[in-house]
């Protein structure tokens, strides 16, 4: 708290996080057990907090982690359990395969379908976050890319797509398998009339990615509603959004980008 950042070194500090003491930066374990116990922390924590946000809508919705040990599987909230109620002992652990290793409730076949394989396809993503956010499915509707409207949107900038093939409920790994080959070079992709679906080395990125993903969703929707009144509207460039994205669209950015929500939440629940 002494310490105090200019603008200009409060970007150097996010685009240099591992090599700046001032900050805080991800953990390192000196057990997989103690990994495996964090990871699933965090996933309740992201629960709680996508919850706070709104996220929640009926049964729909899941957050997913690798398993540090068994890499071949996953843990993921169960189906049918409201997001602020879900505890470290509620989580399921599920193979790429579909076999329930750890757990005693239903598995979400969407989740399964969609999360088994990413996790397969892309070994450096420890972690997927998907939800019927509001304006995340208002946007999707129109099948569109975010615009480069503000800072936060460059997060995103060349990292994320749309994904056009909506056939309903997904419950085939088949269309699993082409959300996943999309993700190949984004972290991030707007399911067209579904909703959002972010990734990360974290789960704590993953969240964070989402929570801004839906901001900036929410951004575009209000300034869509300006441009049906053909007011002139200002486009971020793509040299200026590189520039922003090389400061604020890395993994440590994202993971340390959730760090505040979570301050907030151990101050409300002090045992998490």
């Amino acid at each position: 708290m002494n310490d105090i950042f200019s603008p200009f070194e409060c970007g150097q500090s996010l685009a240099n996080l591992k090599n700046n003491p001032k900050l805080p930066r991800p953990e390192v374990f000196s057990s997989v057990s103690e990994e495996r116990h964090y990871r699933k922390q965090r996933l309740i924590a992201a629960l709680k907090i996508f919850s706070k946000c709104g996220f929640d809508e009926g049964v729909a919705g899941h957050i997913t982690v690798r398993d540090p040990e068994h890499l071949e599987s996953f843990w993921v909230n169960p189906f049918g359990i409201h997001f602020s109620l879900v505890t470290i002992d509620d989580l399921i652990r599920v193979s790429h395969d579909g076999e329930i290793i750890e757990g005693k409730h239903p598995v979400n076949a969407a989740a399964f379908a969609i999360h088994s394989r990413i996790h397969l396809a892309h070994p450096n993503i420890n972690a997927a976050c998907h939800a019927h956010s509001t304006y995340g499915k208002a946007w999707s509707a129109f099948g569109k890319r975010l615009d480069l409207l503000t800072q936060d949107s460059c997060a995103f900038f060349n990292d994320h797509d749309v994904f056009k093939k909506y056939s309903g409920l997904v419950l085939e790994t088949d269309e699993g398998d082409e959300i996943a080959k999309m993700l190949k070079s984004n972290k991030a992709l707007i399911l067209q009339n579904h909703g959002l679906l972010t990734t990360g080395k974290f789960v704590e990125s993953a969240a964070w990615w989402f929570i801004t993903m839906e901001r900036s969703c929410q951004v575009q929707m209000a300034v869509q509603s300006a441009i049906n009144t053909n007011q002139k509207i200002s486009i971020i460039s793509n040299q200026a959004a590189q520039k922003a994205y090389d400061i604020i669209g890395g993994e440590e950015a994202g993971w340390f980008g959730f760090q505040p929500l979570l301050q907030r939440l151990r101050n409300e629940f002090p045992g998490l």
